[in-house]
């Protein structure tokens, strides 16, 4: 497939979290074929952080869409520059790596210490320029804002990929990935509950997140098209 270079189309002003760097390009392909995950259960970076030097700084790391939305879990326990304790944002190098790798948004999706976090993180990537906005949004208070978020990212090539984390990278990470696999291609209550079980490293005790993912009805308004839908869904 061609590069192209798209016009961006921007969302309101209290929606929007990307920002587009003159210069630099976003194509879907080119992400997914950097990491080189064949599947939605595979992970790139270990639970431990290592394994891709280039995303060093985050855990478990996996694909959602493909070339559109990872998921996984922040390096702090393991963190070589600087351990601390699990219940904490992404570290200032695994923010610098997403930035370095071409992602434009990273969303941690739980409170804890987020005030200590670089909410900005600008470098020189692959693709051009880039400016890292990294954003703290809770799924269980605001889940069509992410959805909308995600939905862009899939409409907007420029916006980059969106990469969700939590902790560990198991479960609300896994919560929203297996509703956005709901959302965007027709994954079914019990096949999304299966893949966020999967994805949990064998810690699946959580049965209100299984409900969440089984009770889920998509938007009809942020559906996407079915040619699209062929170019970023996994097989689960």
């Amino acid at each position: 497939m061609a590069k192209r270079t798209f016009v961006v189309v921007l969302l309101t002003a209290t929606m929007s979290p990307f920002h587009v760097t003159a210069g630099a390009s976003f194509d879907a392909d080119y992400y997914h074929q950097q990491y080189g995950l064949t599947d939605p259960y595979q992970k790139r970076v270990d639970g431990r952080g290592d394994g891709y030097e280039p995303l060093y700084g985050v855990r478990n790391f996996r694909e959602v869409l493909n070339g559109v939305l990872y998921r996984g879990g922040a390096n702090n326990t393991h963190n070589r520059d600087g351990a601390r304790d699990n219940r904490n944002p992404l570290p200032n190098n695994g923010l610098t790596a997403l930035c370095s790798a071409g992602f434009q948004t990273a969303i941690y999706l739980y409170g804890t210490n987020y005030s200590k976090a670089t909410p900005q993180t600008s470098c020189e990537s692959s693709r051009g320029k880039n400016t890292l906005q990294y954003l703290q949004l809770s799924f269980a208070s605001k889940p069509r804002q992410i959805l909308e978020m995600i939905r862009a990212a899939i409409v907007n090539p420029d916006s980059g990929p969106i990469y969700v984390h939590c902790w560990n990278g198991w479960h609300a990470s896994g919560l929203v990935s297996a509703l956005a696999l709901r959302q965007f291609c027709g994954v079914s209550g019990d096949d999304a509950v299966r893949y966020w079980i999967r994805n949990t490293d064998g810690d699946s005790n959580y049965p209100g997140h299984k409900q969440r993912i089984q009770n889920f009805v998509p938007y009809q308004d942020l559906t996407i098209d079915e040619q699209t839908q062929q170019r970023i869904c996994p097989k689960l």
